[in-house]
């Protein structure tokens, strides 16, 4: 008894203090009252333990009613609420030697009502949505860009960004039956001297028979498509940078020989290095961006570089910059080839320093290696190659993730980022405020600006457009439109017309939050699109943990940053920033059907803070830690400091799910289905294969039957989804964490053919690996 006294005195105590913090921050009294009560049943369980029994049933009586009045019927919000209270009374359900059984009689009922009603919250899902999207083939021969049919010859691809693949085979009635067909280790794995992202995103291309990777590190790789061969490998010699901040390759970019042929390789076995031949002559091209800042164009036969392009093969991206700081500038993702053109962008580090390279894209002669066009978004205007001895602006946009192209209308679309830094607002011209964190349209033939649409006025926030467009022929009340689809961070899925940039979907301006350090301002208004996963605004009621003790912490937390909803601005108290920079969708982007016209996507919610940090000549200690971690903006007065807004035991403050697949009509922006994607498997030490709807990044894939492939999520597996209604059908484990975009072919015997990289990713500390996964249906 003395024990079970110290522990109710022990919780009590905790939550009386921790309460009556909360309560000085305008926060809930029930932390502060429960603490008395645990005190008092306490005091009086050895010697007035019927009281003890009667005060701790009301207790639970009080405590599930405030539960499902603050978060409802939802085992998530309420479990952590009520668990350990109905675990505490287990050893008062008995009485007191020769004692009354009054209290027992009371607290057994009551103790048994509120767990079972606990229990019965697990059948209920209050965040789902059941429904079916449309069965009908709207569009019979939509436009699928230039891929032929067996093969994946862009990022997305085709560069229409739309990440659907024509083949049949794999059904949503055989899924289920899929094998490892075979599966290859590039030998590329994390290193000690690498930067925390360091990440293996990329979606292989698949021309003629042979499949062309890269590695995070820039090793080029072609392997065989039907048993996973290796080809050769050409290894770009990048090397170690502790001032990047991503240390990734999402894909290369293919140009077919000059004679349109596009599947007509001759691939051979490398008996050496590939980047040990000489350069030679290409026909066909493929070209790999490096973390660098070089763009390498390399023969997809041998693995040699091609000595028609630039300086035999290689071309310095740095040239012109203004700032030419080790490891601020890179490409990650590939360039887009289209018209003739190689059209490469890049990444600016985040809040590294005010002063940093340029933003500009660049378009080059795909043979050659000649600048065409040059377009920064501080000179807009100004797309005439630039001469040797100027300079691009400082710091400008940038844009760092995958574009797409539609050569008949002569447009090539690139998702916009924001000038660093990303949470300073006073370095911006009003060029930069145009096409910062928007998607712009740019002139294959010359750079121009066609369009541009914004999605964030003077971005606060790190909220870049992080996705690839996708583009598809869309029916509407105004008739068939060329349409552009692009998911954001803050979860709006924007819908426009890709050849004027006017929405299709209605676009609308909302108030936002005001106040900011001093010489900055936050704009008045922010758009929204019609078609939105946008969360509602978080609540005290919202905050989470696996115990009343880590979620009145968060609690706490919560009250004591600054957060007056979406687009509150950074500060020095912190601000919470929600949907966080890992965004409802990132660089994985959509996947759209343009047969049935629907899209699937994947929305995550997770809760960032941001605090400024005053410099005032104070030393901050280590700094330039990368996308979560504190960031010296050099040059500026102020540091800042972002990270996921997460509880003492390291989960997110705010309940789950935090992670969805979700189904969309595109005709009528109806969100069809929405369910919960991914377990906790790997989250914890305990290997528990609950359902929560868990954080991942990465990309999804549709094929013409109606499955859809995505890994992504933060538990090492690869599932297979059914279009219509968004069920699992099929899953296998990954040796690694599956954050990358899988594709689908056929190989040289028909077969269709499932690949997934799993490599693991550095942020949200999946299992890392090497792994090359293919997967097809066993022989009939």
């Amino acid at each position: 008894m003395i024990i079970l006294s110290l522990i109710f005195w022990l919780a009590g105590l905790a939550l009386l203090g921790g309460g009556l913090w909360l309560v000085t921050l305008d926060g809930s009294w029930y932390y502060a009252l429960s603490g008395i009560v645990l005190i008092a049943v306490g005091a009086m369980t050895r010697s007035r333990r019927p009281k003890a029994q009667l005060l701790y049933a009301l207790f639970l009586v009080a405590t599930a009613a405030w539960s499902l009045w603050e978060s409802g019927y939802d085992w998530w919000a309420l479990a952590p609420r009520l668990g350990i209270f109905l675990l505490l009374a287990i050893p008062l359900l008995w009485p007191a030697k020769g004692g009354s059984r009054f209290g027992t009689a009371v607290l057994l009922p009551v103790w048994a009502i509120v767990g079972v009603g606990l229990l019965g919250s697990m059948a209920v899902d209050p965040h789902r949505i059941d429904g079916e999207l449309n069965r009908e083939v709207v569009n019979e021969t939509p436009d699928l860009g230039d891929s032929p049919e067996e093969s994946w010859h862009d990022y997305g691809r085709s560069n229409m960004g739309q990440r659907f693949s024509p083949l049949d085979q794999i059904t949503p009635e055989n899924v289920a039956d899929l094998e490892l067909a075979w599966q290859y280790q590039t030998g590329d794995v994390k290193r000690p001297e690498d930067v925390t992202e360091t990440t293996y995103e990329v979606t292989p291309l698949k021309i003629d028979n042979s499949l062309f990777l890269c590695t995070p590190h820039n090793w080029l790789i072609a392997l065989d498509a039907d048993t996973g061969e290796e080809q050769w490998v050409y290894d770009a010699k990048v090397p170690d940078e502790s001032s990047r901040q991503h240390q990734t390759c999402r894909g290369v970019s293919y140009l077919p020989p000059a004679e349109g042929d596009a599947d007509s390789l001759d691939v051979q076995i490398a008996s050496a290095p590939a980047e040990d031949r000489a350069p030679i002559q290409c026909d066909a091209q493929l070209f790999m961006p490096t973390s660098d800042a070089r763009l390498l164009a390399v023969d997809p036969n041998t693995g040699a570089r091609c000595a028609n392009f630039a300086d035999n093969g290689e071309l310095d991206l740095m040239h012109n910059m203004p700032y030419k700081q080790a490891g601020f500038y890179y490409s990650t993702s590939p360039p887009v080839v289209a018209d003739g053109k190689v059209v490469v962008a890049g990444a600016v580090n985040d809040n590294y320093a005010v002063n940093s390279p340029s933003g500009v894209i660049r378009a080059y002669d795909a043979k050659t290696g000649e600048l065409v066009w040059n377009w920064d978004p501080a000179h807009p205007d100004d797309t005439a190659p630039i001469a040797e001895d100027e300079t691009y602006s400082t710091s400008s946009p940038n844009s760092w993730s995958i574009a797409s192209a539609d050569e008949a209308l002569g447009m090539v679309y690139f998702p916009m980022g924001n000038r660093t830094p990303d949470q300073l607002g006073m370095y911006r011209s009003e060029a930069e405020e145009t096409y910062a964190s928007s998607v712009v349209a740019l002139s294959l033939e010359t750079g121009q600006v066609e369009w541009v649409q914004q999605f964030v006025h003077h971005d606060l926030w790190d909220m870049d457009t992080p996705a690839q467009p996708s583009l598809l022929d869309l029916d509407t009340d105004e008739g068939r439109q060329p349409a552009l689809v692009i998911p954001t961070k803050q979860g709006d899925v924007y819908v426009l017309n890709r050849e004027t940039g006017e929405p299709i979907f209605p676009i609308s301006e909302r108030p936002a939050p005001q106040g900011t350090i001093e010489g900055d301002h936050a704009a008045e208004t922010q758009p929204i699109s019609d078609l939105t996963f946008r969360p509602p605004t978080l609540r005290e009621a919202d905050m989470w943990g696996a115990t009343p003790f880590d979620q009145l912490m968060c609690r706490i937390q919560f009250k004591s940053l600054r957060y007056e909803g979406q687009y509150t601005p950074p500060s020095e108290q912190g601000t919470i920033v929600f949907p966080g920079n890992f965004g409802v969708f990132n660089w994985g982007s959509l996947a759209v059907d343009p047969k049935r016209q629907v899209m699937f996507g994947m929305p995550l919610y997770l809760a960032f803070t941001s605090t400024l940090v005053p410099k005032d000549g104070a030393d901050l200690g280590e700094t330039n830690q990368g996308e979560q971690g504190l960031n010296e903006n050099a040059g500026a007065d102020y540091a800042v400091e972002m990270k996921p807004f997460l509880s003492p035991f390291g989960v997110p403050c705010q309940q789950p799910p935090w992670g969805y697949v979700a189904g969309t009509d595109l005709r009528t922006g109806e969100v069809a289905w929405q369910h919960k994607n991914g377990t906790v498997e790997d989250m914890t030490s305990l290997p528990l294969k609950i359902r929560l709807g868990v954080p991942g990044i990465g990309g999804p894939v549709i094929t013409d039957s109606g499955v859809v492939f995505l890994a992504a999520s933060v538990d090492d597996y690869l599932r297979g989804y059914d279009l219509e209604t968004g069920e699992q059908l099929w899953e296998t484990r990954l040796p690694a964490g599956g954050q990358a975009t899988p594709m689908t072919y056929l190989n040289s015997q028909g077969e269709q053919m499932v690949v997934q990289v799993a490599g693991g990713h550095g942020s949200i500390g999946t299992t890392i690996g090497d792994y090359v996964m293919a997967y097809k249906l066993p022989q009939q």
